[in-house]
């Protein structure tokens, strides 16, 4: 009977030693996908590139991520989460079910938006720059534009719910404004263009979501 328990202990340690090893591995990729692909672009970065800086084998790219389409979208997806241990939308939702104050929960958005703008549009603007020539990227650009506006429509439902959102503006309307102050493009023209910092932006995105809103 010793000798039963001894075993299941024993393959239940090795399975969590291969859960993490390959959880180090998966993250190991990642890492030398974003700065390969954010340094050479989409269409100079190879698979054998990524497997050399991440120090695996091919084979295990392409049965891990299915490739460099995989390899984004596996990215972008991670971005989204932002940098907190808990994943931002999930840290957003929990904020908006509490906070009754419209502009203090438009300066807490304001402050995960950067967070996850500086992660997530640096991603975004590869795949725009690939979409015109590779139908994989074209596809990932249009879900993700349309994942962020059915969470910004979801934001603008909790916001109006506070009943401090200025007389006039309806759905549709605060959902537009959310939008316009999540869009890349905005991240591109001050961050990029203007090299403002994270602190400067986030500050920038409160203040004008609060004017046109509350």
């Amino acid at each position: 009977m010793e000798l039963i328990v001894t075993e299941v202990k024993t393959r239940r340690y090795d399975s969590t030693r291969r859960k993490q090893q390959a959880e180090l591995t998966r993250n190991a990729v990642l890492a030398a996908a974003r700065r390969r692909f954010l340094a050479d672009g989409y269409a100079a970065t190879t698979v054998a590139a990524v497997a050399g800086d991440a120090g695996v084998s091919i084979e295990t790219v392409y049965k891990s991520f299915g490739g460099k389409p995989g390899l984004v979208r596996a990215i972008w997806e991670r971005a989204l989460s932002g940098r907190g241990d808990v994943p931002a939308p999930v840290r957003s939702d929990a904020m908006s079910a509490t906070e009754t104050d419209a502009e203090q929960m438009l300066r807490n958005w304001a402050r995960l938006n950067a967070e996850v703008t500086f992660e997530v549009v640096p991603i975004l603007l590869l795949v725009r720059a690939a979409s015109d020539s590779d139908e994989a990227m074209a596809a990932l650009l249009a879900e993700s534009e349309q994942q962020r506006l059915i969470r910004m429509r979801h934001n603008a439902r909790r916001l109006l719910k506070t009943g401090g959102v200025r007389r006039g503006l309806g759905l549709a309307q605060v959902t537009d404004i959310l939008w316009m102050f999540s869009a890349s493009e905005l991240y591109e023209v001050l961050v990029l263009r203007r090299n403002w910092t994270r602190a400067r932006y986030a500050a920038f995105i409160a203040d004008a979501m609060a004017a046109a809103l509350v």
